[in-house]
């Protein structure tokens, strides 16, 4: 986990524009109980960063744990595997696929 300092020191922007980011679903950001956020650190990869985005959309949420669960959990779907770990084996669509199907299955 890295701050939102550190997080825009990875992508080279400011922290303005990563708590824009949270806000949007851009990235994923764990509020903490004092001032800031957390921030996965592998989210950054572009493997993943270029997909979260349309991931928030098909959920139908830019909330950072949501998020986070849904890319953290392993699905049968993805043949037992997380998302997070099929994006990094480039299979985007079928994450993105499995995301819609959970985003509908919420509302």
């Amino acid at each position: 986990m890295v701050s939102s300092d550190e997080a825009a020191a990875l992508i080279r922007t400011n922290r303005e524009t990563v708590n824009q980011w949270i806000r949007a679903g851009r990235c994923i950001g764990l509020e903490r109980s004092v001032r800031g956020w957390r921030l996965p650190r592998w989210q950054f990869e572009p493997a993943i960063h270029k997909h979260l985005p349309a991931i928030a959309r098909a959920l139908g949420t830019t909330e950072g744990w949501a998020l986070l669960l849904f890319l953290e959990t392993p699905n049968e779907a993805l043949d037992g595997q997380t998302p997070r770990v099929a994006l990094e084996q480039g299979q985007a669509e079928r994450v993105l696929d499995l995301a819609g199907v959970e985003g509908t299955s919420d509302r």
